[in-house]
C-alpha cells in the first residue's frame, strides 16, 4: 500500500495534535457533554480543526470522516472506497481525569480496511505508527522508531488489557472464563497498542465503541502481525453501515486461540 502522504507528515500531524491538547490539558478547562453524554471538551475540537483542515490541503480529493464531524449521512459515506478516519481526541475520559492515557488517532480506511494508522499519546509522548504489508513501529520521545510485532503464542498466565474506564459484567464473566491472567487496566486506544507491542495477548471488548476509537490503532495491530475481529473471529471492518457503532471485538496476537470459547 502507497501511503497518500509521507509518513513523517501523518507522525508530525499527530504530534502537532498532540501540541494543541496539551495546551488546554494544562489549564482549568471545561467539560461539556454531547448528546450521547460523553464529555466534549475545547482540546477535542481544537485538535479536529488542527488535523481535518491539515489532510483537507494536503489531500484535497480524500474526504475525511472525524468523531467531531460524524453527521456524514451514509448515502454518502458510502460511496467513499478511500477516507481519512480521525478521533482527534480519543479517551477524552482519561483527558478530563489528567491520567494522560488519551490519544490522537488518525487512520487511512480503504475498501472497509484500515490500511494506515497513527496513535500518538502526547502526555507520555508514545507515538505508534503501523502500514498495511509494511511493519508497525513505536517511537518514545526523540528516540528512533523501533519496530515492534505481537506475541503469537499466549503467556501463561494470559496478559489481558482491559478499560479502565469501561469494565462491565460480561468482561468479568469472560476473564473468569478465562482463567489464569493478569489484567493490564489502560485507557484509549493505547489498549490497542499494548497487545500490537507484545505487552498483553487480548484485549477482549465487549463493550460499546465506535470505528474512529478503533480505526488507527486496528492498523498498527494488525501492521504488527495481530488480528482485530468480531466475536464470531470476523475482520472488523469499516463504514460498511449507517451506524458508526462497532460490533463487539477481539484483538490478539495468537491465532491459533479460539477467544470466543471464552465467552459465557
Amino acid at each position: 500500500m502507497s501511503s497518500p502522504l509521507p509518513i513523517d507528515d501523518l507522525l508530525q500531524l499527530a504530534r502537532k495534535a498532540g501540541d494543541e491538547i496539551l495546551k488546554i490539558y494544562n489549564t482549568e478547562f471545561e467539560v461539556e457533554r454531547k448528546q450521547d453524554n460523553s464529555p466534549l471538551t475545547a482540546a477535542d475540537l481544537a485538535a479536529h480543526k488542527l488535523i481535518i483542515s491539515t489532510l483537507e490541503r494536503l489531500t484535497p480529493e480524500i474526504p475525511v470522516l472525524s468523531e467531531e464531524s460524524a453527521k456524514i449521512p451514509f448515502d454518502t459515506r458510502r460511496q467513499w472506497q478511500r477516507y481519512w478516519l480521525i478521533d482527534p481526541l480519543d479517551g477524552t475520559r482519561e483527558f478530563v481525569k489528567r491520567n494522560g492515557e488519551f490519544t490522537v488517532n488518525i487512520a487511512l480506511i480503504e475498501n472497509h480496511e484500515p490500511t494506515l494508522g497513527v496513535v500518538y499519546a502526547p502526555v507520555l509522548d508514545k507515538l505508534y505508527y503501523g502500514i498495511s504489508g509494511q511493519g508497525a513501529w513505536k517511537q518514545e520521545g526523540r528516540e528512533a522508531a523501533g519496530e515492534i510485532q505481537v506475541v503469537n503464542q499466549r503467556r501463561q498466565p494470559t496478559v489481558v488489557a482491559g478499560s479502565r474506564s469501561h469494565a462491565g459484567d460480561s468482561l468479568i464473566r469472560f476473564l473468569d472464563n478465562l482463567g489464569e491472567h493478569e489484567l493490564v487496566s489502560m485507557g484509549s486506544s493505547l489498549k490497542l497498542c499494548l497487545v500490537a507491542e507484545g505487552e498483553a495477548d487480548l484485549y477482549p471488548r465487549l463493550g460499546p465503541t465506535s470505528e474512529w476509537d478503533t480505526a488507527a490503532a486496528q492498523a498498527v495491530v494488525e501492521a504488527a502481525g495481530g488480528k482485530v475481529t468480531t466475536l464470531d473471529l470476523q475482520p472488523l471492518r469499516y463504514n460498511t453501515k449507517d451506524s458508526l457503532l462497532n460490533p463487539q471485538f477481539f484483538v490478539f496476537g495468537d491465532h491459533s486461540v479460539v477467544w470466543s470459547d471464552y465467552l459465557a
